[in-house]
């Protein structure tokens, strides 16, 4: 049976100007797991926020088409979660190609 070794301690990155993978604003700890390359091409990180904006507003619209919408405080916070996390995760997209396009570090 293999031996288990715990994992070595967590140190936070520490933003810098010239590091390449920007943490998105959105992690749920201070452990960041999820990235953007700051070096992507600008047309793939508009991809990537047009993706995340347009699935959100496609929900946001079908919601506002319907006639009755319960009023469950759970439920409503739970979807305004599920909405705001992919809209984040493009707010950070523009921020970075904002950045790139005006020639700003991108952290």
């Amino acid at each position: 049976m293999p031996t288990l070794h715990p994992d070595p301690p967590y140190v936070k990155p520490i933003p810098h100007p010239t590091n390449r993978y920007m943490a998105l604003t959105g992690n749920c700890s201070d452990m960041p797991t999820l990235f953007i390359d700051t070096h992507a091409p600008l047309d793939v990180l508009h991809d990537a926020a047009s993706y995340r904006i347009r699935a959100v507003t496609q929900v946001l619209e079908n919601l506002a088409m319907r006639a009755e919408i319960a009023s469950d405080s759970v439920m409503l916070n739970d979807f305004a979660l599920l909405c705001a996390i992919p809209l984040r995760d493009g707010c950070d997209l523009l921020d970075v190609m904002g950045r790139r396009l005006r020639g700003m570090p991108s952290n």
